[in-house]
């Protein structure tokens, strides 16, 4: 009879049809298990704690407080790490063409790099490097950035102003080119994070796109502004 605790594919098959039953896992693993399962409840006593207050205390630990204290301080440090890596940016860096490499060819893996190509003195593009500063501070994991159009791409013509490209690993996945994909001065800081959220790079916590919602408040205001049939007939007696 073939043993039900091999690591065989047909075993595996069993299992997940519920024919054989779990694995059986190794004595040592289950006594590791239950010593982490242990330590988590000693942890969770010392949650509301801080770590000065913890080294103020520490004559008063045990063995397993203290094995404890260390799995906490453990936690503590992956927590911070993971916050400081999920906030990494929070503002727009300023580029020129020698960093263009650098700062997003090699920017890093998974990291969407957001580039505002601009002038300055053209005010679309000033109303979008301010919208970008304030979501830059929204999503700090992703990188925004931007630069003067000529200095990063010789000879980029003014027309093509403002241009926003959108990477992942380096590589473009989206863009938007000149003033009318923009909407004009009308643009909306909202409206610009919907469309940069269209293309993946920013999770936004708006429900719906804001364009829709003054398109459809106009609409609403020219239907009422339009004299109805009986309005016209009323006039007409």
């Amino acid at each position: 009879m073939q043993d039900p605790n091999a690591d065989t594919e047909w075993n595996d098959i069993l299992r997940r049809k519920g024919i054989l039953p779990p694995k059986e896992k190794p004595q040592d693993e289950e006594e590791e298990e239950a010593e982490i399962l242990k330590l988590q409840s000693v942890v969770k006593t010392y949650e509301d704690m801080t770590l000065e207050e913890l080294e103020d205390n520490e004559d008063e630990f045990g063995e397993e407080d203290e094995r404890a204290i260390e799995l906490y301080r453990q936690q503590r440090m992956a927590q911070w790490q993971a916050t400081q890596l999920k906030n990494k940016f929070g503002e727009v860096l300023e580029i020129s063409g020698q960093d263009y490499v650098q700062e997003i060819t090699k920017a890093g893996k998974d990291l969407w790099v957001i580039l505002h190509l601009y002038k300055q003195g053209i005010p679309l593009c000033t109303l979008i490097n301010n919208h970008l500063t304030v979501l830059a501070r929204k999503f700090k994991d992703v990188k925004f950035v931007k630069s003067i159009s000529t200095t990063c791409i010789p000879n980029y013509p003014d027309k093509n102003l403002p241009t926003i490209f959108v990477y992942l690993d380096g590589e473009i996945r989206a863009q938007f080119i000149g003033p009318l994909v923009f909407g004009g001065m009308n643009l909306t800081q909202d409206e610009l994070e919907w469309k940069i959220a269209e293309s993946g790079a920013i999770k936004t916590d708006l429900e719906e796109n804001p364009r829709k919602q003054i398109q459809d408040q106009l609409m609403t205001s020219i239907r009422t502004s339009i004299p109805t049939k009986k309005d016209s007939d009323s006039e007409d007696d």
